[in-house]
């Protein structure tokens, strides 16, 4: 391991056990926060290793100072290079940065289930992460007694999600003089959902005010939380083996957010026509490039464009898989057409 990956790593490394420790401790003073913050940071401090051992840069030219954490996520996913964080990983990232957002900054008041949901699911990734980037099983670096013990066993996220809702709504019947209460446990609810959809940015005082009229006309989470009702937490093993990661439904498309969009995050949930989105065959892409089939295919090889996900994506319709292209695809190699022949690629296959 280099040299500068190495200190980050340690550093991710000591963020990490803090945020462990902060979760174990029978005092609440400062741990809730305390936990997000730390953790966060191991995460950043992990994935700026991560990049420099797998041969990428964490400095943009001239800038002073190392990109931030949305920046590592982004490099860590969309680049092919090096990429090593998967879409659902992506997602679990954003939901604890969104929170450590607030808890850095504002109110958060979180449940234990909650905090232990996303610590073990935090735990877990680091641990995945540690494992496909440098080989190395996190054990070896911590103790075996290291790891978010909760005294609530766990239930599954939506069951979690509805019985918070129910909560909420009870607190915010009139005679309970709990509204700030409420909206502060609605809040811990809305940043999730808002990260899911790819949205940086804190929920508004005026969303949450919606948020809470709409939840006391129902409590129906697909409506309230409609990108949280397509993931849930799958967990294996048990004490320090425990895996708990966030998947989500089949058929559910997580597409990457643009880079420089204003407020948003790497990757999110869109409930989106899939065959609408990735409207072309391969013959129909030609057919818009001006190319024969074979030279088509050439170009798509040459441009790496099955590796771009706003470009490509491998379709299931019934038992047969189809391969599409969206509208990008074409933008994509006419502009690379534009520095490297048709003629070239084809000699050159």
């Amino acid at each position: 391991m280099r040299k500068e990956a190495k200190h980050l790593y340690q550093k991710a490394i000591d963020s990490l056990t803090l945020s462990i420790e902060l979760f174990n401790r029978p005092n609440d003073c400062g741990r809730a926060h305390g936990v997000l913050i730390f953790m966060d940071h191991s995460f950043e401090m992990l994935l700026k290793a991560s990049i420099i051992h797998k041969g990428g840069k964490i400095k943009d030219k001239r800038a002073k100072q190392t990109i931030g954490f949305s920046a590592c996520v982004r490099k860590a996913f969309s680049d092919n290079d090096i990429k090593f964080l998967s879409d659902t990983d992506v997602l679990t990232l954003q939901i604890i940065n969104g929170l450590r957002n607030a808890a850095q900054h504002y109110i958060l008041y979180m449940t234990e289930q909650y905090l232990y949901f996303q610590a073990q699911a935090g735990l877990t990734l680091f641990r995945d992460i540690v494992k496909k980037v440098f080989n190395i099983d996190l054990k070896t670096h911590l103790p075996e007694r290291v790891l978010p013990l909760s005294t609530t066993p766990p239930m599954d996220i939506q069951a979690f999600f509805s019985s918070e809702v129910q909560e909420i709504k009870k607190l915010l019947t009139p005679k309970s003089r709990k509204k700030l209460e409420a909206t502060e446990k609605l809040r811990a609810l809305a940043i999730m959902e808002n990260a899911i959809q790819g949205n940086e940015s804190q929920p508004s005082d005026k969303e949450l005010k919606a948020l809470a009229k709409q939840l006391l006309k129902t409590t129906n989470l697909e409506q309230l939380f409609p990108s949280v009702s397509t993931l849930s937490f799958t967990q294996n093993g048990y004490g320090p083996s425990l895996d708990l990661r966030i998947t989500k439904s089949e058929g559910v498309p997580v597409t990457l957010v643009p880079e420089g969009t204003p407020g948003a995050g790497v990757v999110a949930i869109k409930r989106v026509n899939e065959l609408e989105f990735y409207s072309l065959g391969r013959d129909q892409l030609a057919k818009n490039l001006g190319l024969t089939g074979p030279k088509t295919t050439a170009a798509i090889k040459y441009f790496r464009i099955k590796e771009d996900p706003e470009c490509y994506k491998q379709i299931k319709i019934g038992k047969v898989l189809f391969d599409r292209y969206s509208q990008k695809a074409i933008e994509k190699i006419k502009e690379g057409l534009k520095t490297k022949t048709i003629e070239e690629i084809w000699n050159e296959r």
